[in-house]
């Protein structure tokens, strides 16, 4: 039983909730990917061109975030996903069009972690079903 002062003791999840998480954080990283290296001929049409160090610049941040899937068990995992979007958004000065991708980006990944304060919170409440008896 707890008291007014003392929390509530929950069992553990049976199943790792935070699984799931890792899984859609990893396949939001590869969308990411996909749309940056998609965005390479779309900015090469637009305007007059794209530069070599563009091309770089933007395929090595997709590289990196294909990377940045196996790393997302490790406790920086989310630190990293967050500054690769910081990056993306720095791709305005390439093209405005890649500065726009990355904000929408980094409004998808807000959601993700509204959705993980939301895990957190199920957790210390004792709301998923596998803490349940």
């Amino acid at each position: 039983m707890s008291t007014p002062d003392q929390p509530a003791q929950f069992n553990p999840p049976t199943t790792d909730p935070w699984k799931g998480f890792r899984g859609v954080c990893s396949g939001t990283l590869i969308l990411e990917a996909i749309v940056v290296f998609l965005g390479i001929p779309a900015v090469a049409k637009l305007g007059t061109g794209i530069s070599t160090g563009a091309v770089v610049y933007l395929t090595v941040l997709g590289v990196l975030m294909i990377l940045a899937c196996g790393v997302q068990s490790r406790r920086w995992g989310l630190r990293l996903d967050l500054g690769l979007q910081v990056g993306l958004i720095a791709g305005w000065f390439i093209h405005p069009a890649i500065g726009v991708m990355g904000l929408i980006f980094a409004a998808v990944w807000a959601y993700l972690l509204y959705l993980r304060k939301d895990i957190e919170a199920r957790i210390e409440r004792g709301l998923l079903a596998g803490q349940r008896d």
